[in-house]
């Protein structure tokens, strides 16, 4: 230990108290994808759509248990139509309740014309015009809400549909995975870049 090393040693014992860097970890056993409790989950989903609820326009009015049982079959890749059967009610309601809560589906985009009839209503047209130049009421009003949908989720950062599949995905840990693996292929490539720049 060379003199400079020793005088740091000596002011960390002296401001801390102790030789010690780290604490020990408790050790924690089971999957690296382990989460909380699954009581602990449904409270917290619980949680995200009563916030929701306060914040935006719901169309629907569940309980919270369908709600919470919606939530987990979109993550679980049910279909609404399994989830209409699961949670005996219409198949619009479910369409009505994933979107309140921003859980959109590819499929929502698969209607003849979206972008366009997005487009225009993004632009402002009115409902009569769009549908005269580009389909039905239905469709119309079907994109209308998947817009609405993305456009509330947009406006919190993705902050609900983020939180929903961190809670019953392994969505997380995939990114913090990926992102890990990135950072240190970058490290590694640019390890002997040189850079001379002067300001």
């Amino acid at each position: 230990m060379d003199e400079k090393t020793s005088e740091l040693r000596d002011i960390f014992v002296d401001a801390t108290g102790t030789e010690t860097v780290t604490e020990r970890q408790a050790e924690r056993r089971g999957s690296i994808t382990e989460r909380e409790a699954p009581e602990e989950v449904a409270a917290e989903v619980d949680d995200l759509v009563a916030t929701m609820r306060e914040r935006y326009d719901f169309r629907t009015d569940l309980d919270a248990e369908a709600y919470r049982r919606l939530v987990r079959g979109f993550h679980d890749d049910a279909d609404d139509a399994a989830l209409a059967e699961a949670l005996d009610i219409p198949v619009e309601t479910v369409v009505d309740a994933r979107l309140d809560l921003h859980l959109v589906r590819d499929a929502d985009r698969d209607v003849p014309n979206f972008e366009a009839i997005r487009d225009r209503i993004v632009d402002g047209a009115d409902d009569d015009a769009i549908a005269d130049d580009l389909g039905d009421a239905e469709t119309l009003a079907h994109v209308r809400r998947v817009v609405e949908s993305e456009r509330e989720a947009t406006r919190a950062n993705g902050r609900f549909r983020d939180a929903f599949a961190e809670l019953l995905t392994d969505a997380d840990l995939t990114g913090r995975l990926a992102s890990d693996s990135r950072e240190d292929g970058l490290e590694e490539a640019t390890e002997d870049i040189e850079t001379d720049v002067s300001l």
